[in-house]
């Protein structure tokens, strides 16, 4: 599997004063694959570590941060000869061993020279406050579930990946329905790696909606393992109403529909939990697209899972109903549409926020972008009623008004509607060039 992260580590890699690296991202997104294909492929060697259940490694790190001492145990774990420059040292779920990742900042102070990417998911590294943290020692960069590209990649659609890089709107538009129909693939098998694999392998189905399943456990299994005792009950409540958050009109977020009489203060911690653990989305209301956006937040948001393919498995939507539709997917392949881009927005470094009206107009995407403010307008078929984003470009006049729905590739005078396949190549060549 290609996966595009690799061209952000080669940037940290060329780095003249780089620092140890932090992966961070929720877990089963493939960072350990990642961080092992970077070290066997642009590294003359790697030194892989697991801290997970090691008390080997605990006893190394429980001491002094000597450097030649931690490179000598590390070379001792791993098996391998570290060499500065020449060697990638990858420390796997480090959260399990604070002392090393607070290791890392006398890596950066003492010894720079090494190559070090620390893998975790948040689950962990949000468990130890006491720990000292190395705050401004270290970069950090997240990793996000496979895009629809590099799902088209996976399942051996290159020159489909090459037409759509290539912006030849005529001819993407002559294959519209193909990519249409692997895009209605991708709601169903998302994005995580074990999944895009099994389907690209077997093409079954149910196999890719076992691996879900697995996950989705593995989610909730983590709930009580890490999770306060007294939060896991809130936390597993508001887990399991995200589709039905999705699937209303208006998608704000309800903690009545968490729990009937439910306050939004019932869930903070509980929200928050979720939030650092990379497992939702949250898309916060702007009360104007004023510069910065976050300066407009309200108490208002918008929350969504961390994969759509997970979205269609939490939903119990079967195969049949999303590829070949009816009345209930019609119903909620919006949410699934919305849960698509914003997945698409994040994973290419935009921060999402939505505008709404007197409950008269919604706009379900606002983003910045430079020294611009761009509205977003998710179509899930081919209806394009845009009165809302008429609404806001009247009211404030932005460079465009952009759209992306299953409609080909049109640009007027204030509007600019990019195909939902071509959302991540199309709606991001287009800010490059503004």
């Amino acid at each position: 599997m290609k996966r595009y992260a690799i061209e952000r580590l080669l940037e940290w890699k060329a780095e003249k004063k780089r620092k140890p690296l932090i992966l961070r991202g929720a877990r089963q997104v493939g960072k350990t694959w990642l961080m092992q294909e970077f070290g066997r492929t642009h590294f003359e060697n790697m030194a892989y570590v697991n801290f997970d259940n090691n008390e080997r490694m605990k006893i190394l790190f429980g001491g002094d941060y000597d450097i030649p001492r931690l490179i000598d145990g590390l070379q001792l774990e791993s098996g391998q000869k570290i060499s500065p420059q020449a060697t990638l040292l990858v420390f796997d779920e480090v959260q399990e061993v604070p002392k090393a990742l607070s290791s890392l900042k006398y890596f950066q102070e003492n010894a720079p020279e090494y190559a070090i990417i620390a893998g975790g998911s948040l689950l962990g590294v949000a468990l130890h406050p006491g720990t000292s943290f190395p705050v401004g020692k270290v970069d950090y960069y997240h990793l996000y579930p496979m895009s629809f590209i590099e799902f088209l990649l996976a399942v051996g659609e290159e020159g489909l990946v090459e037409l759509l890089n290539k912006m030849d709107w005529d001819l993407i538009a002559a294959f519209g329905s193909t990519f249409a129909d692997l895009l209605r693939k991708y709601y169903y098998v998302g994005g995580m790696p074990e999944a895009v694999a099994e389907y690209a392998e077997t093409k079954d189905y149910a196999r890719v909606r076992k691996i879900h399943d697995q996950i989705l456990f593995t989610y909730e299994q983590d709930f009580s393992k890490h999770a306060p005792a007294n939060v896991v009950p809130r936390i597993r409540n508001l887990w399991n109403s995200v589709p039905a958050q999705l699937s209303r009109e208006n998608k704000k977020f309800s903690p009545g529909v968490v729990q009937k009489g439910s306050r939004l203060s019932d869930y903070e911690i509980a929200l928050q939990w979720l939030l650092d653990c990379g497992l939702l989305h949250k898309v916060n209301q702007v009360s104007k697209p004023g510069m910065p956006l976050k300066s407009y937040e309200t108490t208002f948001f918008k929350i969504f899972l961390n994969d759509v393919g997970l979205l269609s498995a939490k939903s119990e939507l079967d195969v049949k109903t999303l590829l070949e539709g009816n009345r209930i997917f019609e119903e909620y392949k919006g949410a699934l549409t919305e849960q698509y881009v914003l997945q698409e927005m994040v994973a290419n470094g935009l921060t999402p926020y939505y505008w709404s009206s007197s409950g008269t107009a919604e706009v379900d995407f606002v983003f910045q972008n430079g020294s611009d403010i761009y509205p977003l307008e998710v179509k899930a078929e081919e209806n394009l009623q845009s009165k809302s984003l008429k609404v806001y470009n009247e009211k404030y006049n932005p460079p465009v008004s952009l759209r992306t729905s299953m409609r080909d590739f049109r640009r007027e005078s204030w509007l600019m509607n990019i195909p939902l396949y071509a959302i991540s190549p199309g709606l991001f060549e287009y800010l490059l060039k503004t």
